[in-house]
């Protein structure tokens, strides 16, 4: 027996560039890793000591299907009194981690053929989750001169009766735009006049720069919002894989049906940690974000003083994306050769799609020391 036994698109899957530089940074020793949103600080104490005493208590059982529901219940308190939308628990579905939340959304919500559109740069899965749930992804290409926002016009225009979504995220990764409240009412309208659903990745929510504001675009639309989030970039608890999705109790419903078959439950520990988490908001937040926004305003300031990269001003995430194009190298090879001269990891913006190939992904996810040295090793370079 060999692969030929696999399904036709596994046999020869096309290149996935992300998937690819995540297996190499984990291979790789002495590198300066710029390339992977995993945030370098330890989840915080009291989170791992409220899990670790319901363990010694007897809580390893599975949950609810749905999840703790006072965990669900904590994810509704959330958002009545950070953002003043009022969901019921029977609106929350805790999942392993926010792409878990996706996936499972999607499954519910597509048939074979239904478009799903998609503006780039952006997260590769998103594409490869519509087509395994039998959809078809249309792309949006965002614009350098823009800052690659997300335009509701230009959404629009793609827009077919076959189309059900739109998935968008905001604070972006990789671009670091945040949506406005014109961009994002904008985007409203047009859901509510298309009747379709926006699938909206809210993971670096909290992750917005002095002056920005993001606010979730349930807000404008909220019968025809899904909002995808969890506790991995907020909390530092990427290794817990712990997110959700809120969304119209139908859409909810349809969801968990499709979980039944996929993990049944979220992990039980998990569940208790973000539920801490959820309840102890702000003062467990804060510090990650003002660490973020310190290195990030550090990036933008040393970036732009070598020579041969441009960055544009980063509203949100924790990103940035570098324009490389006066290298003359393509995306991919730069990042190769930044690693062969230089010791340094970073994401080819073509992992993000088409319009992203001339720039690379800069993660600020390791402390601000190292990535004075990356930038110092940087300014050694000539192209």
């Amino acid at each position: 027996m060999d692969s030929s036994i696999l399904s036709k698109a596994y046999q020869q899957p096309a290149a996935n560039i992300l998937a690819d530089v995540c297996a190499l940074a984990a291979k790789m020793d002495n590198v300066i890793d710029l390339s992977v949103g995993d945030p370098n600080f330890t989840t915080p104490e009291p989170i791992i000591e409220a899990a670790f005493a319901k363990a010694k208590a007897g809580m390893t059982h599975y949950t609810a299907a749905e999840g703790l529901p006072e965990l669900r219940q904590a994810i509704c308190d959330f958002y009545q009194n950070k953002y003043q939308l009022h969901f019921a628990p029977q609106q929350v579905l805790v999942t392993v981690g926010a792409e878990h939340a996706l996936f499972v959304a999607l499954e519910a919500l597509l048939d074979p053929g239904d478009e799903v559109i998609i503006p780039e740069p952006c997260f590769s899965p998103y594409l490869e989750q519509v087509k395994l749930a039998g959809g078809t992804p249309v792309i949006v290409d965002g614009k350098p001169d823009q800052g690659f926002k997300i335009d509701a016009q230009e959404i629009a225009k793609k827009v077919t009766p076959k189309t059900k979504a739109i998935i968008v995220n905001t604070p972006n990764n990789p671009s670091g735009n945040v949506m406005t409240t014109e961009e994002a009412q904008a985007l409203a309208k047009l859901a509510i006049e298309k009747n379709l659903l926006i699938l909206s990745d809210e993971i670096y929510s909290d992750y917005v720069m002095p002056g920005q504001t993001f606010t979730p675009i349930a807000k404008y639309a909220p019968d025809n919002t899904v909002i995808i989030s969890g506790m991995s970039k907020s909390f530092a608890m990427t290794g817990w894989r712990i997110g959700y999705l809120v969304g119209p109790d139908w859409l909810v419903t349809a969801a968990n049906d499709v979980n039944d078959a996929v993990t049944f439950s979220a992990p039980t520990l998990s569940q208790v940690g973000a539920l801490y988490g959820l309840q102890h908001h702000n003062e467990l937040v804060a510090p990650i974000v003002q660490a973020f926004q310190e290195r990030l305003d550090y990036l933008q300031k040393e970036l732009p003083q070598v020579d041969w990269l441009s960055v544009s001003p980063v509203q949100g995430s924790i990103y940035v994306f570098a324009d490389i194009r006066k290298t003359g190298l393509n995306s991919v090879d730069f990042a190769d050769q930044l690693l062969k001269k230089a010791g340094i990891l970073v994401v080819p913006g073509l992992a993000f799609g088409k319009c992203g190939e001339g720039f690379v992904r800069i993660a600020a996810t390791q402390p601000l020391a190292t990535l004075k040295e990356a930038v110092a090793k940087m300014k050694q370079l000539n192209w």
